[in-house]
Order: C-alpha cells, then structure tokens, then sequence
C-alpha cells in the first residue's frame, strides 16, 4: 500500500473532513494519530486519539515528541483543524474574529514550526487544509476567509524555506458534506440546492478530501511542493451567467 510504514498527525482528526483523511491514509497502509481537545464520539477506523490543545504552544513539542516515542518517526502533518461560525464582521466581537485567524492561522504555523524536527529526519510533508474562501470574499466568514488565503501563502513560503526535506502543499476544499453542514447550508434540500450551484452538481465527501489528501502524502507527490490542489468540483458557476439574457434561446 502507498503509505505502507509512515506515520501521519491528523489535527482535528475526531470528525467531518480530518475524520475522512485519517480514514484514508488508514486505507493507504499509514499509522495515524488523531488529535483535539476532545476524543471522537465513535472511533475513526484504527486510528490513534492523543488529546491535545494546539492553541497551546507549549504542548506541541512535547504532543510530536510522544507521537515519535510511540510510532518511531513521523512523515506526514495533516493541518486540517479549524472552522468557523457564520458571523458577519459588525455582529462578532474583534476579540471572536482574532480567535478565528488564530485558530485556522496561527495554530497550523506553530503546529508546522513544533512538528518540523520530526518531518525533516523522515523527509516528510505537510498538507495544510484549506478553502475556497480564501481565493474570494467570504461574507459571513470574512476572518476565517482570511486567515485561509495567509495559510496558502504560508505553505508557499514553508515549501520555499523546507525544501527539500519537507514538502508542504495546500489542499484547497469547496464546500464539503459533512456531520455539520445543516449549519451552513441548512437541511437536506438546502444542501441539495446547494450542491446544484456546483458544476459537478453536489457537495464532496470527507472521503475525497482524504484521497487528495493521500495523494500529496504518498511519493507520487514527490516533486509537488508548494501547490494548492483544489477540491472543489469544478468551483462556482458566474452569477452573471444566469442573470445575461444575450444567449437566451440560442
């Protein structure tokens, strides 16, 4: 199998899109460990659960330290935890927005800087999970939009600054059906409605996530380093397409 022998950290790996990688790479042969603050409600395959706050910087050596003891080694960092709650820029208190850029900025840096010593001696990679929202505006999410536009220029920078013992690539999701989609696209005919603004006519899996994410882990990826693989169906379609009448008819 692919990942036969290698060891990956998925953050956030308990439920929804980390949950659907963990099971991937599980699928390619890796041994995983899944962290949070919190364990999972139900095991995620045969994945290893190590709580742990990665807002506490303090922590993170000594977590990638004990993943080591463990396992051996460690040749794959998965960024993949962060979110955020629909909240419009005047309705969110600044301190909550910092929280957000924090969360989906900041932890995967000083996560990426603790596990660095490890993925360096496996020559291994990161793959930063990402977003459409950073590539345009994100009203609702405008904080976490932004904070996924600095993590692609992180990766690009990290890819630049790390090579050639780590690689580090984004992987840039639309949107995805997961436990909690209700909250952003409401119920089940929200989301089917949702899904057909898609080209591809319907929102992605976990389990796709995981693929692609398998992908840029495996060394069939061995000379992609600083790209963003977008996962997004095919993106959006133009609004201005269905408002033109110019081709109506034709």
């Amino acid at each position: 199998m692919e990942l036969d022998g290698r060891v990956a950290v998925v953050t956030g790996g308990t439920r929804g899109v980390g949950a659907g990688v963990a099971r991937a790479l599980l699928r390619a042969g890796a041994r995983v460990v899944i962290c949070a603050r919190r364990p999972p409600e139900k095991p995620v395959g045969t994945a290893e659960f190590m709580p742990v706050d990665l807002r506490d910087q303090g922590a993170l050596p000594g977590f990638f330290d004990e993943v080591v003891r463990r396992h051996g080694r460690l040749d794959t960092l998965v960024n993949n935890a962060g979110g955020t709650p629909h909240r419009l820029l005047t309705e969110g208190e600044p301190a909550g927005h910092a929280r957000v850029i924090e969360l989906n900025l900041i932890t995967p840096l000083t996560t990426s800087l603790a596990a660095y010593g490890h993925l360096s001696e496996a020559q291994g990679s990161i793959v930063m999970i990402g977003s459409v929202s950073g590539g345009r505006s994100s009203p609702g999410s405008a904080a976490y939009g932004a904070a996924k536009a600095g993590l692609e220029s992180l990766a690009r920078s990290m890819a630049v600054e790390w090579a050639p013992r780590v690689r580090v690539n984004t992987l840039v999701l639309g949107m995805v059906r997961t436990e909690r989609a209700h909250l952003h696209y409401g119920d089940e005919k929200g989301v089917a409605a949702v899904g057909r603004t898609v080209p591809l006519g319907r929102l992605a899996e976990p389990s796709e996530a995981g693929d692609a994410a398998v992908f840029l882990a495996s060394e069939r990826a061995a000379y992609v380093s600083g790209a963003a693989l977008h996962l997004h169906g095919g993106g959006e379609r133009p609004a201005f397409l269905d408002a033109s009448n110019a081709h109506q008819g034709s």
